[in-house]
């Protein structure tokens, strides 16, 4: 038995391709004159820009990823044939999702599963008559319920963060196992699995009820966050970063926060902030080489100030409205970071506080290492190394590449060779990304210098 593959997980590439990819022949004449090479970019562009809401109205309308995914690929075929020869319609999503439902009726119609012209007929019939609206009102709603189908928690968090970039995002199978260094028939298998899940499991495509929504938002933002993470620092490879990731959850999180109700958009608002500030720093936390950079000794002139200032509006917004959670509180030390000239005149004793608010809102070892870092900019590395050596002896932390590094560097700073030396090569071990594992190096052959110089 041959394992699952994900049958569309080319399509998405296949079709980019065919309607405005590098090296496409070229289409017929418009009759309106249009030359062809404009005529392909149009379409490329309508593809590109429409897909994933075609995608998400054809969803609600068949209620089933596969269909509704072959349905669209159907439906930019028509189009490459058609619009050429008739020009561009007044409105093409709505041609878009009225030939898709057409598409997949006339696939229903074929499909040798149905075994009766009864079961056929009712399948063709509820198609047929929830024809629902494809205005951009109709269609944000069509989108909103996707992201909550691909994140509802049911759902592994593997398979949210895979499906979400799958259907939300548009990326092709290839695409996400290149991205989070996974076998593309792994990565396949687990799309195909959460799809099956949310069949057999008869998970609704819809937006959770009011009263469900802020535990269900949670799941979406973990998701959004968990993409970026990938994107900021890559958990393995030869890339410090992955730019396209992290561009991937912020427009992600610009779209759910133009899809919630306004109330309930702080905490995305927060999540968004929290991602800009952390993007802001992109260009200095790699030197010319593809080498990390600490923020100690980033040239500060490389930030962006744009992101910056308006990761600072959205942190005031969001903390302004009083719904806000854990991102806002972290997009608010962030903030305090991006907006201080140097190291030295960093307010730490505020970044402590915000730890502190953060613990009780969020209690975690990961943030109590942060914390810790936070206040050995505060008190000095033997207060910092005192509440990391806790952390470490609690086990939590024993399989976390930045504790010991953390625990290195505090060590480093308080002439403490030996244990510095002990705590590098543990980070060394735990750690799997090229430039990470570069730095990691230089700094233990520092401190073999530094020992060999010693008397």
């Amino acid at each position: 038995m041959t394992d699952p593959v994900d049958p569309e997980s080319t399509s998405t590439r296949d079709e980019a391709d065919a309607v405005g990819g590098k090296g496409s022949k070229p289409l017929s004449p418009l009759r309106n004159g249009l030359a062809i090479p404009m005529a392909q970019d149009t379409i490329g562009a309508i593809y590109r820009d429409e897909s994933r809401r075609v995608l998400a109205t054809l969803l609600r309308l068949l209620g089933d990823f596969d269909l509704a995914e072959e349905a669209l690929h159907e439906a930019f075929r028509a189009a490459l044939e058609q619009w050429p020869r008739e020009g561009l319609p007044a409105n093409p999503r709505a041609w878009l999702v009225s030939a898709g439902r057409f598409k997949a009726i006339d696939a229903i119609r074929r499909d040798r599963r149905c075994v009766s012209q009864e079961l056929v007929a009712e399948r063709v019939e509820s198609i047929a008559d929830d024809t629902g609206t494809v205005d951009d009102e109709g269609i944000e709603d069509d989108r909103l319920r996707l992201v909550f189908t691909c994140c509802h928690p049911a759902l592994s968090p593997d398979a949210q963060v895979a499906l979400t970039l799958r259907e939300v995002c548009g990326l092709t199978t290839e695409e996400i196992a290149s991205a989070f260094l996974t076998p593309a028939p792994t990565l396949a298998q687990r799309i195909v699995r959460a799809k099956a899940k949310i069949r057999d499991a008869g998970i609704p495509y819809q937006v959770p009820a009011p009263e469900e929504r802020a535990e269900r938002l949670d799941s979406v933002l973990r998701v959004i966050y968990l993409v970026f993470n990938e994107g900021y620092a890559a958990s393995a490879g030869d890339a410090l970063m992955r730019h396209d990731l992290s561009a991937e959850a912020i427009r992600l999180a610009r779209l759910l926060i133009e899809l919630l109700p306004g109330g309930e958009a702080a905490e995305a608002e927060g999540l968004l902030a929290l991602m800009l500030l952390h993007e802001s720093r992109r260009t200095a936390r790699a030197g010319p080489e593809g080498d990390l950079v600490l923020l100690e000794d980033q040239d500060r002139s490389l930030w962006n100030r744009d992101l910056i200032r308006e990761g600072g509006e959205l942190v005031e917004r969001a903390l302004a409205s009083r719904r806000f959670g854990p991102y806002t509180l972290q997009a608010a030390i962030a903030a305090v970071t991006a907006e201080a000239p140097s190291m030295a005149e960093t307010d730490w004793r505020e970044i402590v506080g915000l730890y502190d608010v953060l613990l009780r809102v969020e209690p975690s070892a990961v943030v109590a290492l942060n914390r810790a870092v936070a206040v050995a900019m505060r008190d000095g590395p033997a207060a910092g190394l005192a509440l990391v050596d806790a952390l470490l002896a609690a086990g939590d932390l024993d399989h976390y590449r930045f504790a010991h590094a953390a625990r290195a560097d505090l060590c480093r700073r308080l002439g403490r060779v030996g244990e510095a030396q002990a705590a590098y090569r543990r980070a060394l071990e735990l750690t799997r990304q090229e430039p990470e594992r570069r730095f990691l190096e230089r700094r233990l052959a520092a401190l073999d210098r530094t020992r060999l110089a010693r008397p």
